[in-house]
């Protein structure tokens, strides 16, 4: 455990807000694109952030056609005229009305197919002022899942390092890089940020101590205890899917190899045993495998190994480097970094047939990671001689950049599903 005093005294801060916002760019079409129409939410000054939140969650989806809806004049209990807006364009319509003052409102929306005159969602929200942002990235997600069937992602958060100058801050922010929050500020690197299934906790790998040293840290409170100090180096942490142990990698025996250790530090075993370095480890959904890199074939290479024992199986032919592997949560992809012609690029495969698809151009692309629903991958990337946050879709067609206004934005991971 750590105290505040030593918090303090190694050049720590924890949880505080962060100064620069992310600012993003968007570029390609995906292939399917819904048109809908997002009219201005009524009856309340509060409301008029409503509709630019949700009609920016679903633009940055690649997936919507928005439609003009100016000067709608719509609220919750208004009568649609469902003609009127398909000769618009609009196959869908969102539009809703807030209630409430002194802090608390109260949000409701309905969402109606034009094409088939049916309303197809109804719900209401209570919250802050202060939480009126999250409820619009909740009911994007609701339109989102209503019309294309796959579960939104715009209420999810990011986390990442962000490097300036000599300070490092382990950051979180909101799926589209607003409302960044400090969790950990230090003098030294951090590296390695991994979220647990239920979103509440970070493991990451600090070198405070002048070693890299596997930290557990608490989002709500900020609490932060060590779970893996060993001799040697201490990295690559990995939550398994049931949240009650992790993967990681320690070189207390001379060379990095991959062990399994609960969350609470008890229970350290060694997965296999390699002449050669193995890391950077990744749970399969289903717990019961993990994906690493090896060097055992003479270049870094993507394997996969049964955690019940089994000689390990090398699953990436493409190319003499492959790293950073990532398994979708439906367990049917592998996201990786991949150099080709000296540029890292970022992959996707199929991990039935092995079909690879380069979803990047590079030249610097890292550290690829998943959104929670398997449509989109966050990475960081180099572009124009800065670093940034990006997003691409998974079949490459879409392409986001979340730019920080200053430093350098490392090893972005996309966290899970929270409700």
């Amino acid at each position: 455990m750590v105290s505040g005093l030593l918090a303090m005294a190694s050049g720590l801060i924890i949880s505080q807000p962060a100064q620069a916002q992310l600012r993003v760019d968007i570029s390609g079409v995906g292939a399917t694109q819904y048109p809908i129409a997002i009219a201005d939410f009524a009856d309340n000054p509060a409301s008029q952030s409503i509709a630019e939140v949700i009609r920016a969650d679903l633009t940055r989806s690649g997936q919507f056609q928005l439609i003009n809806a100016t000067g709608a004049n719509l609220n919750v209990d208004s009568s649609i005229s469902y003609d009127e807006w398909r000769n618009r364009g609009a196959d869908y319509l969102a539009y809703g009305s807030v209630s409430g003052n002194s802090g608390q409102y109260s949000v409701s929306y309905r969402l109606v197919d034009t094409v088939r005159q049916t309303q197809i969602d109804a719900v209401a929200f209570a919250g802050s002022e202060k939480e009126l942002r999250r409820i619009s990235h909740q009911i994007a997600d609701r339109i989102y899942e209503k019309i294309t069937g796959v579960r939104g992602v715009f209420s999810t958060r990011l986390a990442y390092v962000l490097q300036t100058g000599n300070s490092y801050e382990l950051q979180i922010a909101d799926s589209d890089g607003q409302n960044p929050q400090v969790m950990l500020r230090s003098k030294h690197s951090i590296i390695s940020p991994a979220w647990s299934p239920d979103g509440k906790k970070l493991a990451y790998v600090s070198f405070e101590n002048d070693k890299p040293v596997i930290y557990v840290q608490t989002l709500a409170t900020g609490h932060r205890e060590p779970l893996a100090n060993f001799k040697g180096n201490n990295s690559s942490p990995a939550w398994a899917p049931n949240g009650h142990e992790l993967a990681i990698v320690l070189s207390r025996d001379g060379i990095s190899q991959i062990y399994t250790i609960n969350s609470d530090g008890s229970g350290l075993r060694r997965v296999m045993r390699s002449p050669l370095i193995d890391t950077e480890p990744a749970f399969t959904p289903d717990g019961r495998s993990l994906v690493f890199v090896s060097d055992r074939g003479g270049a870094p290479n993507i394997y996969k190994v049964d955690l019940n024992g089994g000689d390990a199986q090398r699953i990436t032919f493409n190319g003499s480097y492959n790293i950073s592997p990532e398994v979708s949560a439906d367990g049917t992809s592998l996201v990786y970094v991949t150099r080709r012609n000296g540029a890292f690029r970022i992959a996707i495969q199929d991990m039935a047939t092995g079909a690879e698809q380069l979803l990047t151009t590079g030249p610097d692309d890292q550290s690829p990671s998943f959104a929670p629903n398997g449509m989109q991958i966050l990475y960081s990337s180099v572009q124009g001689g800065r670093s940034v946050l990006a997003v691409t879709s998974v079949d490459g067609r879409v392409r986001q950049t979340l730019s920080s206004l200053n430093g350098k934005v490392r090893e972005p991971t996309w966290g899970p599903f929270t409700n």
